[in-house]
This record gives structure tokens, C-alpha cells and sequence, in this order.
């Protein structure tokens, strides 16, 4: 009692101590949770301020990208400055040196007006006898003045066009000089046309000091021109000075803003790569939190765990208590035990003497047994003795009484009365059911004693066989015999004809004298799974062989009865036989490791089912191996039936 106080002592001390470990691991668990919700908003402010220096670097990013635009854009407008002022520069080239070859000209023109009034002074003088000529040709010149002065008004306006009028002019009047020598006879013409002319000379002459004027101010406009390209050439330079100093800022300020884009780049792969490390990290985090979650959940069910095994301690040592009392109870119930289990050995020790007995009396038995064995030996020798005898001594007899009555019949038929005859006639029949009962039962017995070789056989060739042995029987009761697909089996041979004739000779000794009769013949290979009977093993083949005929039948009671020894549905005046055969033929499907059925109906024929395995080799019991082989009959076959042909060796 005390040693089972001790030990529910030591298991509650035990839970305690377990109780307090998982507390100190709970503890543990929880400081773990603290610290690792400490590192996770840690983390979380890292990611926070790796997230603002990224919104920041790409602020800057954006912002350098503005810059790098706007420079671009300001370099732009610089080139088309500079390409414009350029323009600019070339259009006053070409315009002062317009301005200069214009200044060159009218130049020309002023000395070429001044000679031309000279001459035609001259002229006026030797043409005053061409006055009347000239009256006329002044005349035509009026008509040409007015369109001359037309034409002087448009070249007014087109000043850019002056030089090629003056071009035009020059010919003009030098074709007039030609005309003027050629007309001397028309000076009275010519003089009119000279006062016109002196008077256009005086227009000319005032238009030539107005273009005089016009040129002095077009110098002037063309130093001051000049003047202007001069300083406009000096900022085109400094302009110049200053766009190669904005290009090579602008040169530096590309390298650095690559530089800084190279650096950018690398920026933002470093943040890519922190954004995976940090995005790996809430993964692990967030695994973590739920192991965390899963550790809470099983610390909190480890607790529900100890607070029930808590209980479950005050409900054991209140258990414990009971138990005590159990004990104390069971203490004084073991005290009565050992009195009874004193009391059982003493029977026992009785129940080992006894046994020692028995064992005594079992070897003896065994000793028997032996004994017994070898008078069974003895006694299969002396039924192999007796077989012999049957088959010699004893048939010699009933042969004998079959000669003896055959002879009184022939010899002493007239001597005899008819009373005489029918009783020789009944004892010559009883001879022949004793001498056929006697050949039936040594087949019968022949059947367990006999060599059981097995030989892949035809059966369609037995079948033949006995058709042939069996031609008249067949012809008398108009037989057909119909036999197909029939397979090869793995059987004994003999054994096995005696079957297949015994089973024919049968179906046409039963046959229905109403109808002709039919029997039929076939077999097939089955899967022993795929046939509902529990004798059948599932996992083998089976050859399965079906005779079938249209005979009388039998009622299906007698379906197990009929394979019996002796065993006659009919009497015998009806039907002959010793009610063997179909004993015969069970005895040779057991020696195949086989089975037999019967199925029939009263007047409708019967069907014998036979499965054979096909499985090669088939062993023969131990009980039926006999090696008495002085005594074997080879080669002979024992045919057992009630019609003709009875007996038969082969």
C-alpha cells in the first residue's frame, strides 16, 4: 500500500515538475513572440524608410530627368539662336555687297548721262538743219516718251530692276545716235525732237541729281549698314564664344547627368534587390508570425492540456485514495489467493503427475499407432491378394456355372420342363449380375490402387472410341452423339475413358424410349473466380467438361445419392446394373483433385458438370500411393456399365 502511495506521490511530483517546465517553456515561447514582434516592427520601419528613400531617389530621379530636358531644351533654342543669327548674318553679307555693286552703277550711269549730254549738244548744233525730220521723228518720240514714262514709273518702283533698264536704255539710245546720223534730212523733225529731248535731258538731268542724292543716302545707309554688320559680327563672335562655353557646360553636364543615371540605375537595382530581400523578409516574417500564431494556439491548447491534466491529478489522487482503499481490500483478497493459489499448486503439482501419465499412455498410443500401421500395410497387401483372387479364383466359378447351365440348356433343353428352364435361365442371369458385380467392384477399388500418370490427352479421341465400341447400342436406340470444342485436359488416361463410357453408357441405358436420344459432349477452360462454388479454388483454371442428354432424369434429390456405391434409382427388372458406375466415375474425378455435379428433372434428361484443374502436374494423396508394384496390372482398362461390352481389357 505505502510503495503504491509512494509511486502516485512520485507521478504527481512528476506532473508537477512537467507542469512547471512547459510554464517556464511557455514563458519562453512568449518572450521569443515579444522579441520576435520587436524585430518585425523593426523590419517594418526598415522597409518604411527604404521605401521613402526610394520615393525620394525617384523624386530626384524625376527631377534630374526635368533638368537633363530642360537643359536639352535650352540647348535646343541656343542652336536655333545661333542658326537664325547666322542666317542673319549672311542676309547682311549679301546685302551690303548688293548695296555696293548698286553704289557702283549708278556710278556708272551718272558718268555714261554726263558724256550722253555732252554728245547731244554737240548734236543740237550739227542737227539744226534736222529740225523738220526731227519735228516728225519727235512726234513718233512723244508717242515712244509716253510709253517711256510709263516704263520710268514702273522702274521707279522697282528699283531692284533699274540696272537692267539702264541696260535696255543704253541701246535705246545708241540706236537713236544710228537713227539721228541717218536722218539728217529730217532735222526739222529732229529739232522738235531735240527740244523734247532738252527738256526730257533736263527731267533726266534732275532725276539723275535725285538718284545722285538717293545714292549719297544709300552709302550712307550702307556705311551704317556696315557699321551695324560690324558690331553684329562682333556679338555673332562673342554669341559664338558663349555657345561653345553653354556646349561644353552642356558636354559636363551630360557626362554627370549619365554618371548620375548610371549611379540611379544602380540605385535602383540595390532597391530592387532590397525590395526582394525585403519582400523575402515579410515572407519569413509572416511564416514566422504564423508559427507563432500555431505556437500560441498549441501553447494555449498545451495549457487547456495542463489545466485538464491539473484535473485530471486531483481526480487521480482522489482516484488514488479510492484505489488505497481498493488495495487495502485487495490486500486481504490476495491473502485469500495465496491460500487458493497454495491450493492450485497442489493440483497442479496432482495435474503434472497426471500428465506425465498421459504422456506414458501417449507413447504407447504412438507405439500402437505403428503397430497399427503396419498391420494396415499388411492388410493393403492381403485386399491386393484378395483383388487377384477376385479376378482369377473367384470369377473361375461363376464361369464354370455359366458353361455348366449353358451346356444343360443345350444339351438337356428337351429333357427339361419348362419350370427347369426358366430356373437355369434365372441362375445363368444371377451368374452374370454376380460375375459383373465382382469386375465392378475390382474397378472400383483398382481405381485408389492403380499408377496415376497424368498425360496431356485429347478427350475428343475418347469420345470417338467409345462411339465406336458403343455403334450398336447407338443404332438401337437412334443416337446421336454430338461432341465440340472439346479441349485437351490434363488427366489419366485409362481412368479417364472408363469415366467418359461409363457416363455415355449410362445417358443411353437412361434413355427415353418416347424420343430419340441426344447426347451431348463439350468442354471449355474457366477461371475457377468466375464459378460460384466454394470447392473451387479461385485463383486456378479448370477444365470444365459437360455431358448432357435427353434421357428419362431423375429427381433432383437424388442428385448426390446416385454417386454412392450400390446406390439404384431403378429395380432391377427395369434397368441392369450393380449401381457402381457413377461411384466409378466420382472416385476418378477426385483422383483429378476435381468435383461432379448432377442436375436433372424427372423426365427431362440429365447434365453432369466435371471440373477438372488444368494446372499441370496433379499429386495423388498420400493414403492411396501404394508401391506394391508385383501386383500392378499395366495396360489394362476396366470398363464398369450395365450394357454390352461390360468387360473389357485393353
Amino acid at each position: 500500500m505505502s510503495k503504491q502511495n509512494e509511486s502516485n506521490d512520485n507521478e504527481l511530483i512528476i506532473a508537477r515538475k512537467e507542469l512547471a517546465f512547459q510554464i517556464k517553456e511557455k514563458d519562453k515561447l512568449a518572450a521569443e513572440l515579444i522579441i520576435a514582434h520587436k524585430e518585425l516592427a523593426f523590419q517594418k520601419e526598415e522597409k518604411r524608410k527604404r521605401a521613402a528613400e526610394l520615393v525620394i531617389a525617384n523624386l530626384e530621379l524625376t527631377f534630374q530627368k526635368e533638368e537633363k530636358r530642360k537643359r536639352a531644351t535650352e540647348l535646343g533654342i541656343a542652336n536655333i539662336e545661333l542658326a537664325f543669327q547666322d542666317d542673319e548674318k549672311e542676309k547682311r553679307a549679301a546685302e551690303l555687297g548688293i548695296a555696293n555693286t548698286e553704289k557702283g552703277k549708278r556710278a556708272a550711269e551718272l558718268v555714261i548721262a554726263n558724256e550722253e549730254l555732252t554728245f547731244q549738244k554737240e548734236e543740237k548744233r550739227k542737227c539744226v538743219t534736222e529740225l523738220g525730220i526731227a519735228n516728225i521723228e519727235l512726234a513718233f518720240q512723244d508717242d515712244e516718251k509716253e510709253k517711256r514714262a510709263a516704263e520710268l514709273g514702273i522702274a521707279n518702283t522697282e528699283k531692284g530692276k533699274r540696272a537692267a533698264e539702264l541696260g535696255i536704255a543704253n541701246k535705246t539710245l545708241a540706236f537713236q545716235d544710228e537713227e539721228k546720223g541717218k536722218r539728217a534730212e529730217e532735222l526739222i523733225i529732229a529739232n522738235k525732237t531735240l527740244a523734247l529731248q532738252d527738256e526730257e535731258k533736263g527731267k533726266r538731268a534732275a532725276e539723275l541729281i535725285i538718284a545722285n542724292k538717293e545714292l549719297v543716302f544709300q552709302n550712307d545707309e550702307k556705311e551704317k549698314r556696315a557699321a551695324e554688320l560690324g558690331i553684329a559680327n562682333k556679338e555673332l563672335i562673342f554669341q559664338n564664344e558663349e555657345k561653345e562655353k553653354r556646349a561644353a557646360e552642356l558636354g559636363i553636364a551630360n557626362k554627370e547627368l549619365a554618371f548620375q543615371n548610371d549611379e540611379k540605375e544602380k540605385r535602383a537595382a540595390e532597391l530592387g534587390i532590397a525590395n526582394k530581400e525585403l519582400a523575402f523578409q515579410n515572407d519569413e516574417k509572416e511564416k514566422r508570425a504564423a508559427e507563432l500564431g500555431i505556437a500560441n494556439k498549441e501553447l494555449a491548447f498545451q495549457n487547456q492540456e495542463k489545466e485538464k491534466r491539473a484535473a485530471e491529478l486531483i481526480i487521480a489522487n482522489k482516484e488514488l485514495v479510492f484505489q488505497n482503499d481498493e488495495k487495502e481490500k485487495r490486500a486481504a483478497e490476495l491473502i485469500i489467493a495465496n491460500k487458493e493459489l497454495a491450493f492450485q499448486n497442489q493440483e497442479k503439482e496432482k495435474r503434472a503427475a497426471e500428465l506425465i501419465i498421459a504422456n506414458k499412455e501417449l507413447v504407447f498410443q504412438n507405439e500402437e499407432k505403428e503397430k497399427r500401421a503396419e498391420e494396415l500395410s499388411i492388410a493393403n497387401k492381403e485386399l491386393l491378394a484378395f483383388t487377384y483372387i477376385s479376378s482369377h479364383d473367384m470369377q473361375e466359378p461363376l464361369r464354370k456355372i455359366q458353361t455348366f447351365v449353358s451346356l444343360i440348356l443345350e444339351n438337356e433343353n428337351r429333357n427339361l420342363s419348362d419350370n427347369g428352364k426358366y430356373n437355369f435361365q434365372r441362375m445363368r442371369l444371377a451368374a452374370e449380375r454376380m460375375q459383373q458385380l465382382i469386375v465392378d467392384l475390382l474397378a472400383f477399388s483398382r481405381i485408389n490402387t492403380t499408377d496415376h500418370k497424368f498425360e496431356k490427352t485429347e478427350l475428343r479421341l475418347f469420345v470417338e472410341e467409345i462411339k465406336t465400341e458403343l455403334k450398336d447400342v447407338i443404332q438401337e436406340k437412334h443416337a446421336t452423339i454430338e461432341s465440340s470444342k472439346l479441349c485437351s485436359a490434363n488427366i489419366i488416361p485409362f481412368q479417364f475413358r472408363q469415366l467418359l463410357y461409363n457416363l455415355i453408357s449410362n445417358a443411353l441405358k437412361f434413355s427415353n424410349p418416347a424420343v430419340s436420344s441426344k447426347i451431348m459432349i463439350k468442354s471449355r477452360i474457366v477461371k475457377g473466380s468466375g464459378l460460384n462454388n466454394e470447392k473451387l479454388s479461385r485463383e486456378k483454371n479448370y477444365c470444365h467438361i459437360i455431358i448432357k442428354d435427353n434421357g428419362i432424369g431423375f429427381e433432383p434429390h437424388f442428385s448426390e445419392r446416385i454417386f454412392g456405391v450400390f446406390q439404384k434409382l431403378h429395380n432391377k427388372d427395369v434397368y441392369g446394373g450393380t449401381g457402381i458406375g457413377l461411384a466409378i466415375v466420382k472416385k476418378i474425378v477426385e483422383n483429378h483433385k476435381g468435383i461432379i455435379t448432377a442436375t436433372s428433372e424427372l423426365n427431362k434428361g440429365a447434365t453432369f458438370d466435371i471440373y477438372i484443374p488444368d494446372d499441370g502436374i496433379i499429386l495423388m494423396p498420400n493414403d492411396r500411393v501404394s508401391k506394391l508394384s508385383a501386383n500392378k496390372k499395366k495396360g489394362k482398362t476396366i470398363v464398369a456399365g450395365g450394357g454390352p461390352n461390360k468387360f473389357q481389357r485393353r
